[in-house]
Formats: C-alpha cells, structure tokens, sequence
C-alpha cells in the first residue's frame, strides 16, 4: 500500500487529442471503417488492437476512461457501463450460472439487493445474506454451490465496514471471487490492494461527482475483462449497456479533480460527525471512534483522502425525518435527493427511498430504522457556518435542545 497512490495513477495518464488537444478526442461514432475486410474480420474476433468495429463492443472514448480506472484501483484493465447496476449486474451474471450460489452482505444498495433477492433466483442462482462484518458467518455460509462473495467497501445505507483482506482471505480458502462495490470510498479504499478480485463502482456518484451522469465500472483482470466483452459469451457484450462517449469524456474530466474532492468531502463529515455525536444524536461515520469497524478502517484507507463523505443520523421516526430534511432543504443546506457525491449535501430516508426494495422486517433485523436519515456531505467552503445552520434547523424542530 505505500507505493500506491490511486490518484497518482490516474495523473501519470496523458493522452493526446486527434489534433494535439490536451483533452482526448471523443470518438462521436457508432460504428468504425475499415480498408481490408480481413481487417474486420480481426477486429470482429477481438485479435486487432486499436482498430474498432461498432461502439457497443468499444470505442476510443470509452477505453481511455477504462485504462483511467483501472490505474486508479491498481487492476489490469476495466469496463465502462451505462450505469453502476449496468456494472454490477453483467459482472455477476457472468461469474455464475444456474446451480451456483453468492454470498452477499446483507447490507447493500437496494438495487443489488433486489436483483440477487429477486431476480437471479429466475435464472437459478441462489443468494446468502449475511452480516458482512462476521467472518465466521460469512465462512459458515459458503457451500459447495457458492461461487461469488459479495460486498460493499462501506456499505449502503448503513455504513458498515467490510474487511476486505480477511474476506480475500476467506475467497482464497474456498476458490471464489471476491467482488467488491467501492462505490462510496473511491481514493480512500483500494479494494485489489487488499485481495478484491473485482471493483466496482458507480461512476453517477463520486468519480463523476456533479449528478449530470450515469455511469458504471467493473475493475479487474484482462481476462474476466475480456470475458465480459466476448462477443459469443460476455453478459456485457450480449445484454449491451453500454456506455455513451460522449459520457465517457465527461467522466473523464471530472475525474481528474476527484483527488481534491473527495479530501473535502472526507474533511466536512468528519467535521459534522464528530459535531452531532458531541451533540448526542445517534451519528454513524466510520471516522468515529464509536463506530465498530473504525480500528479496521483506519487500516484499509489511503490516509490521504480520509474516510469518506457519507454520515448518517438516527433522528428517532420517519416523521421527524422528513419534517428536517424538508427544512433543511428550505434553508439551503442540501437537497433532498438520492444518490451521492454532488457539491451540495444531499440527504434522504433510505428505508423509503433507495433500500425501500429490502422488506420491512428485513430492514428492521439489519438495523435500518425509520428515522435513519442518509447524508452524502458536501464540499461546503465554511463546514461550520453549515453546522451552525443544520444545529438551528435541528433546534427548530426539538430534536436537539439548547
């Protein structure tokens, strides 16, 4: 981990434009010419590199935008999607088929969730939830079946904690793959470092970081890579959510301020967090020192980019938690939106609105409550002046008393 830098990586990449631009061209076409047939025959079979056919199997734009995130989590190379579930979705269907079985944290974006509790079961794959933060459960549910473990760095909503490297350890033991959504620690966290086989992003929240995009990544080997995209047998290639180049070159350039964003992200939760827990509310940061997985944590972060943007506060019922989201958006604070990563904080119920998929007495076993509220904090110049701000709106409303 010392040698590594994720950010460092991704500045060492220079491309030049078609015409000497210090931005890459976008590649603005569907499909690509050739001079000889031979030479599309080739391409066709995925034996020329650099030449291209049609823009769903690749393109320029989009495989600049790969080689970025795959220096950025220190993997051999990547594959852009059309969006995170365009990601997490063909990668899963491609390491299992009917008969097999996937261990997964119990305690992910609703969206997963939903797929693996409700649709691979059509296509006969089985899921395991579990409490990701137990090693000996996790261990204990794995069968002769199981093929896939499955997890988020932090996960969503919660905030829970994997430990990569002994889950690694774990993958290793029985032979499976461990993929993990790094989703909300993208610079903090370097999954492949600590024994991840695959990474996965959504590129809509951080790495893209001004909500204007959809987007995904599945970081890992040339060869699962490579199996992804097989023309014959790639679930990426053949159910086709491709990436747009004109999105890929947007990503792009935001990618480059990544590094300074997410230190100011990392900078105002941890401000916030430590605030409101002082405070007495009920506040989950991993940068805390209450939090169960903080010792742990504080061993898998690159230091450097802290320990992320997203806190949560346990305001007691549903009702007093829209009551203050809704205030705090009236006073300018954020929005109340899903999603991640924007320059203003946004924040929402979970259990209503992005794990609203996981059944009720589902959410209640794990821990997820009415009046979870969910925030992704943003990159406010004054952190306390907000404080100050949301600490009133709080006042206002009696959850805090001065």
């Amino acid at each position: 981990m010392k040698n590594f830098n994720p950010a460092d990586n991704i500045q060492d990449l220079q491309y030049f434009g078609e015409f000497g631009g210090v931005n890459p061209s976008i590649s603005d076409s569907s499909t690509y010419t050739f001079l000889s047939a031979k030479t599309m025959f080739d391409t066709f079979e995925g034996n020329m590199e650099g030449c291209y056919l049609y823009s769903r199997h690749s393109s320029p734009s989009n495989l600049y935008l790969d080689k970025a995130l795959a220096a950025m989590e220190g993997t051999e190379t990547a594959n852009v999607s059309a969006s995170g579930m365009g990601a997490i979705t063909p990668t899963l269907l491609q390491l299992c088929g009917t008969g097999d079985h996937i261990v997964s944290s119990r305690t992910i974006y609703g969206g997963t969730y939903a797929f693996l509790k409700n649709f691979t079961p059509r296509l006969g794959i089985k899921t395991t939830f579990v409490d990701i933060t137990k090693l000996d459960v996790v261990e204990a549910a794995i069968t002769p079946e199981t093929k896939v473990l499955y997890c988020e760095t932090v996960s969503n909503p919660l905030l829970e904690v994997a430990d990569i490297e002994g889950l690694s350890k774990i993958a290793k033991r029985h032979n499976l793959t461990l993929v993990v959504d790094n989703t909300f620690s993208p610079l903090s966290v370097s999954p492949a470092r600590l024994g991840a086989d695959i990474v996965i992003h959504s590129l809509t929240k951080y790495i893209n970081g001004s909500s204007d995009t959809v987007g995904g990544v599945t970081c890992a080997s040339r060869e699962f890579i490579d199996s992804l995209k097989n023309v014959n047998s790639g679930a990426s290639m053949l159910l086709g959510p491709t990436m747009d180049s004109l999105r890929s070159a947007s990503v792009m350039k935001n990618l480059r301020t990544l590094h300074i964003r997410m230190k100011q992200h990392s900078h105002n939760a941890m401000y916030l967090a430590q605030r409101f827990e002082k405070d007495g509310l009920k506040t989950v940061y991993p940068g805390l020192e209450s939090h169960p997985s903080h010792e742990i944590y504080k061993t898998m972060i690159n230091p450097e980019y802290g320990f992320g943007g997203m806190m949560t506060l346990d305001i007691g019922t549903l009702a007093k938690a829209n009551e203050l989201m809704e205030l705090m958006q009236a006073k300018n604070l954020g929005y109340l939106a899903v999603s991640l990563g924007f320059y203003k904080t946004l924040f929402s119920a979970p259990g209503t609105s992005t794990s609203s998929e996981i059944p009720l007495e589902e959410q209640i076993e794990m821990g997820l409550t009415d009046g979870l509220i969910r925030f992704s904090i943003g990159l406010d110049n004054n952190i306390e002046r907000s404080y100050q701000m949301m600490r009133a709106c709080m006042m206002e409303l009696n959850i805090l008393i001065s």
